[in-house]
């Protein structure tokens, strides 16, 4: 299941729609993850979740109460519309809105070859006024023939027995969607759904694999060992598998669910990720307690003033885990040498157990580096938001730099081939300032990033100070390249 939810970023799609001030704002979560077929090829599954208080209700033919949503999805490719799907979404009927408590869930499925789509969805309130919802996502669907291959992991509210086949039903399974991927305090497990592919044209007919099925952190892909199974198959045209952790020891953070595939050989075959955050304010981050270790032995020791360890502490900033960073922020105190030098230490061996020192060294210099290139005259180069982005993620694949673009402030695109386990993601950054090398990050499409639609907007408005609500604006702009810059990087 793609673009999922985080806390601080709505990476899974939020959408308002803003009507007049006599109508609700129209409050829907739309997701999507991608299936193959032995009949019919790859399709794409479409989840839309509807609040529905978010909505207008007039009343129908039986004297009841009933919302209207309109959703058209078009899939594009090159500007040349592939397929599209467009209809109506009728909410539950009731008898008295002011006692609706409820969401109403849409699920569709669209047949599309192997490839790369622009899927632009529109929706409406029927019964409101005001213009539509429009917002273009770009999707890849890929399930070659001669490797194995692992559908999106579609995260679930139940899964059970089939009675009847249905728009719900996979494998025999009717499974109800679980679309936000933000997992509260009170969400005791989660369960998830994926497909395994050409095992047995890969691997043979009933030949024995495995599924390796985890969690990991988002920051640093390290599974977590108590969140680690596997699972023996026999090789299938399809293998079905359905999983499940118990969340109450998980820690609040962000997390990827893996599901990875390995032959006898304990060769990886294929792996899959899911996003998603956690939120579990009842367990705290523990510093590793190296009783038996003398740090004074370490290459901690060497980093023996409070100054020079908070600010080595603070450069860990970019890589660490949230919980990381909350106990950081909230526990180590400047008169507590030996307890910041202990979760430095643990920092690092947590990540590389058998030479934390060399871990450390090699992330120092990259730190080095940062610091020369983005510092600015009251912050250092890691505290920036390039020098962030830059150590979080490692050096793009390509910059355009723009500071001389009429009616612009000057700005950076930065452009990542490959991005964990995203692809194509760009970030924008813009200086509302002339000569200064203060660069603030105002939009990404990258999963857990800060993602605002009105972005060249912000980077236009020095000369356009209006709230237009139409980003298109920008490209109005004599001399304009930002468009360009942006969908062509260089």
């Amino acid at each position: 299941m793609k673009k999922p939810f985080l806390m601080l970023t709505l990476t899974c799609l939020l959408i308002t729609a803003f009507k007049p001030l006599f109508a609700k704002k129209l409050k829907a979560v739309f997701s999507y993850a991608a299936f193959n077929t032995l009949q019919d090829g790859p399709y794409l599954e479409t989840y839309l979740l509807v609040d529905g208080k978010s909505v207008n209700y007039v009343s129908n033919a039986e004297n009841l109460y009933q919302a209207v949503i309109e959703v058209t999805l078009i899939f594009k490719q090159n500007d040349s519309v592939i397929t599209f799907k467009k209809y109506e979404l009728n909410s539950p009927a009731a008898a008295d809105t002011s006692k609706i408590e409820f969401n109403f869930l849409d699920q569709q499925r669209v047949l599309l070859p192997n490839g790369t789509y622009d899927l632009e969805l529109t929706i409406s309130d029927k019964n409101a006024a005001g213009e539509p919802f429009t917002n273009v996502e770009r999707i890849t669907i890929d399930f070659p023939n001669d490797k194995i291959s692992i559908s999106d992991i579609q995260t679930a509210e139940s899964v059970k027995k089939a009675e009847k086949t249905g728009i719900l039903t996979k494998s025999g399974y009717d499974i109800i969607p679980y679309i936000i991927n933000y997992y509260p305090k009170n969400a005791e497990k989660i369960t998830f759904y994926a497909e395994i592919y050409n095992a047995a044209t890969i691997l043979g007919k009933d030949e024995a694999f495995l599924i390796n099925y985890y969690i990991e952190s988002w920051e640093n892909q390290m599974p977590l060992s108590q969140f680690n199974r596997m699972k023996r198959e026999t090789a299938r045209d399809v293998n079905a598998f359905i999983g499940e952790f118990v969340l109450k020891e998980l820690p609040t953070g962000n997390y990827n669910l893996v599901v990875s595939i390995k032959d006898k050989n304990n060769e990886t075959k294929s792996i899959g990720k899911l996003f998603f955050y956690r939120y579990n304010p009842d367990l705290n981050y523990a510093v590793q307690d190296f009783q038996n270790i003398d740090l004074s032995t370490t290459f901690v020791s060497q980093i023996n003033t409070p100054d020079s360890i908070i600010d080595c502490i603070n450069s860990l900033y970019p890589i660490s885990t949230e919980l990381e960073r909350v106990y950081a922020r909230n526990n180590l105190k400047r008169d507590n040498l030996k307890e910041m030098q202990k979760f430095f230490y643990g920092f690092w061996h947590s990540r590389d157990a058998l030479n934390p020192a060399n871990a450390w060294q090699a992330y120092a210099a990259e730190v080095q580096k940062v610091n020369k290139i983005y510092s600015t005259g009251n912050r250092k180069g890691y505290e920036t938001d390039r020098g962030r982005v830059y150590l979080q993620y490692g050096a793009p694949n390509s910059v355009t730099k723009s500071e001389f673009e009429p009616s612009a402030y000057p700005y950076e695109i930065w452009h990542y081939y490959s991005l964990r386990n995203q692809s194509n993601r760009k970030f924008v950054f813009y200086s509302h300032e002339f000569a200064t090398n203060d660069y603030e990050l105002i939009h990404s499409d990258a999963l857990g990033e800060i993602n605002d639609p009105r972005w060249q907007i912000k980077i236009h408005k020095r000369d356009t100070p209006t709230h237009s609500l139409d980003p298109e604006d920008a490209e109005k702009h004599w001399g304009g390249r930002i468009h360009d810059n942006y969908k062509y990087p260089r």
